[in-house]
Protein backbone atom coordinates (compact mmCIF):
# COMPACT_ATOMS: atom_id res chain seq x y z
CA UNK A 1 0.00 0.00 0.00
CA UNK A 2 2.54 2.66 0.69
CA UNK A 3 4.81 1.60 -2.65
CA UNK A 4 1.58 2.21 -4.72
CA UNK A 5 0.48 5.83 -2.46
CA UNK A 6 4.38 6.53 -2.99
CA UNK A 7 3.54 6.10 -6.91
CA UNK A 8 1.00 7.74 -6.83
CA UNK A 9 2.53 10.69 -5.28
CA UNK A 10 5.31 11.02 -7.86
CA UNK A 11 2.89 10.69 -10.80
CA UNK A 12 0.19 13.40 -8.97
CA UNK A 13 3.60 15.56 -8.61
CA UNK A 14 5.10 15.42 -12.41
CA UNK A 15 1.53 16.31 -13.72
CA UNK A 16 1.58 19.17 -11.25
CA UNK A 17 4.73 20.46 -12.69
CA UNK A 18 5.14 19.00 -15.49
CA UNK A 19 4.18 21.68 -18.43
CA UNK A 20 3.97 19.85 -21.33
CA UNK A 21 2.90 23.06 -24.04
CA UNK A 22 2.45 21.08 -28.03
CA UNK A 23 2.61 23.18 -31.04
CA UNK A 24 1.85 22.01 -34.69
CA UNK A 25 1.61 18.33 -35.51
CA UNK A 26 2.20 15.63 -32.89
CA UNK A 27 5.61 14.55 -32.80
CA UNK A 28 5.54 11.19 -34.75
CA UNK A 29 9.31 10.22 -34.80
CA UNK A 30 10.84 8.29 -31.44
CA UNK A 31 14.80 8.45 -32.44
CA UNK A 32 16.77 11.58 -31.26
CA UNK A 33 18.97 12.93 -34.04
CA UNK A 34 21.99 15.26 -31.86
CA UNK A 35 21.94 19.05 -32.70
CA UNK A 36 25.40 18.53 -32.78
CA UNK A 37 25.43 15.80 -35.80
CA UNK A 38 23.30 18.17 -37.50
CA UNK A 39 26.21 20.80 -37.53
CA UNK A 40 29.01 18.80 -37.53
CA UNK A 41 27.41 17.35 -40.85
CA UNK A 42 24.71 19.36 -41.88
CA UNK A 43 24.70 18.08 -45.98
CA UNK A 44 24.20 14.67 -44.73
CA UNK A 45 21.04 15.89 -43.38
CA UNK A 46 19.69 18.09 -45.70
CA UNK A 47 16.03 16.89 -46.97
CA UNK A 48 16.12 14.36 -43.94
CA UNK A 49 13.06 14.93 -41.43
CA UNK A 50 14.61 14.77 -37.55
CA UNK A 51 13.66 15.17 -33.82
CA UNK A 52 15.97 17.15 -31.81
CA UNK A 53 16.07 18.44 -28.28
CA UNK A 54 17.75 21.11 -26.70
CA UNK A 55 16.85 24.26 -24.33
CA UNK A 56 15.26 27.08 -25.91
CA UNK A 57 17.91 30.00 -26.27
CA UNK A 58 15.57 32.71 -28.27
CA UNK A 59 12.57 33.25 -29.39
CA UNK A 60 11.08 35.38 -32.50
CA UNK A 61 9.69 38.37 -30.49
CA UNK A 62 7.68 39.63 -33.21
CA UNK A 63 5.63 36.48 -34.26
CA UNK A 64 6.80 33.82 -32.76
CA UNK A 65 7.87 31.90 -36.03
CA UNK A 66 11.29 30.69 -34.73
CA UNK A 67 12.89 29.03 -31.75
CA UNK A 68 16.72 28.17 -31.74
CA UNK A 69 17.64 25.29 -29.60
CA UNK A 70 20.79 25.16 -27.79
CA UNK A 71 23.32 21.98 -28.89
CA UNK A 72 24.61 19.00 -27.17
CA UNK A 73 28.11 20.16 -28.08
CA UNK A 74 28.41 24.12 -29.24
CA UNK A 75 26.56 25.68 -31.45
CA UNK A 76 22.73 25.94 -31.75
CA UNK A 77 19.81 25.25 -34.71
CA UNK A 78 16.81 27.55 -35.23
CA UNK A 79 13.56 25.55 -35.88
CA UNK A 80 11.86 27.86 -38.34
CA UNK A 81 7.50 27.95 -39.22
CA UNK A 82 5.55 29.52 -41.31
CA UNK A 83 4.33 32.58 -40.17
CA UNK A 84 1.18 32.09 -38.16
CA UNK A 85 1.36 28.24 -38.56
CA UNK A 86 2.80 27.47 -35.09
CA UNK A 87 4.04 30.42 -32.47
CA UNK A 88 6.26 29.59 -30.38
CA UNK A 89 5.84 31.56 -27.07
CA UNK A 90 8.61 34.03 -25.68
CA UNK A 91 8.04 32.46 -22.28
CA UNK A 92 9.58 29.07 -23.95
CA UNK A 93 12.86 30.85 -23.26
CA UNK A 94 15.32 28.89 -20.90
CA UNK A 95 12.86 25.74 -21.19
CA UNK A 96 13.72 22.24 -22.76
CA UNK A 97 12.46 21.40 -25.71
CA UNK A 98 11.56 18.40 -28.63
CA UNK A 99 11.17 20.14 -32.31
CA UNK A 100 10.67 17.83 -35.86
CA UNK A 101 11.20 18.90 -38.86
CA UNK A 102 13.11 19.18 -42.25
CA UNK A 103 16.72 20.27 -42.24
CA UNK A 104 17.15 22.84 -44.95
CA UNK A 105 20.05 25.39 -46.14
CA UNK A 106 19.50 29.00 -47.16
CA UNK A 107 22.45 29.86 -49.85
CA UNK A 108 23.09 34.10 -49.14
CA UNK A 109 25.29 36.42 -51.22
CA UNK A 110 27.31 38.66 -48.81
CA UNK A 111 24.68 40.88 -49.72
CA UNK A 112 21.74 38.90 -48.78
CA UNK A 113 23.45 37.37 -45.47
CA UNK A 114 23.87 41.35 -44.43
CA UNK A 115 20.12 42.09 -44.69
CA UNK A 116 18.92 38.80 -43.25
CA UNK A 117 21.07 38.94 -40.20
CA UNK A 118 20.09 43.04 -39.88
CA UNK A 119 16.60 41.85 -40.09
CA UNK A 120 17.77 39.06 -36.96
CA UNK A 121 19.54 42.06 -34.82
CA UNK A 122 15.96 44.12 -35.34
CA UNK A 123 14.01 41.33 -34.37
CA UNK A 124 15.67 40.48 -31.50
CA UNK A 125 16.53 44.05 -30.05
CA UNK A 126 20.40 43.45 -30.67
CA UNK A 127 23.05 45.30 -32.57
CA UNK A 128 24.84 43.94 -35.56
CA UNK A 129 27.77 44.97 -37.30
CA UNK A 130 27.79 44.54 -41.57
CA UNK A 131 30.99 44.10 -41.88
CA UNK A 132 31.52 40.77 -39.90
CA UNK A 133 29.72 39.75 -43.02
CA UNK A 134 32.79 38.73 -45.40
CA UNK A 135 31.25 36.93 -48.04
CA UNK A 136 28.32 34.17 -49.25
CA UNK A 137 26.55 32.66 -45.99
CA UNK A 138 25.49 28.77 -45.85
CA UNK A 139 22.54 28.56 -42.99
CA UNK A 140 21.35 25.64 -41.91
CA UNK A 141 17.64 25.21 -40.12
CA UNK A 142 14.73 22.83 -39.40
CA UNK A 143 11.14 23.75 -41.08
CA UNK A 144 9.51 22.65 -38.04
CA UNK A 145 6.19 20.52 -38.21
CA UNK A 146 5.75 19.99 -34.60
CA UNK A 147 6.71 20.65 -30.96
CA UNK A 148 6.88 19.69 -27.36
CA UNK A 149 7.97 22.65 -24.73
CA UNK A 150 8.62 21.98 -21.51
CA UNK A 151 7.02 25.25 -19.79
CA UNK A 152 7.48 24.23 -16.24
CA UNK A 153 9.29 27.14 -14.19
CA UNK A 154 10.70 24.53 -11.78
CA UNK A 155 12.29 22.62 -14.67
CA UNK A 156 13.90 25.14 -16.23
CA UNK A 157 17.20 25.06 -16.56
CA UNK A 158 19.66 27.57 -15.49
CA UNK A 159 22.48 29.16 -16.93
Amino acid sequence: MKKLLALFFVILTFSVFAQIEKFGREISLSEKTKISDILANPEEFVGKTVLVEGQVLDVCQHAGCWMELKSDGDGKIRIKVKDGDIVFPVSAVGSNAIAEGTVYKIELTKEEAIEFYQHMAEESGKEFDPSTVTGPVTIYQIRGIGAEINMSKEMKATE
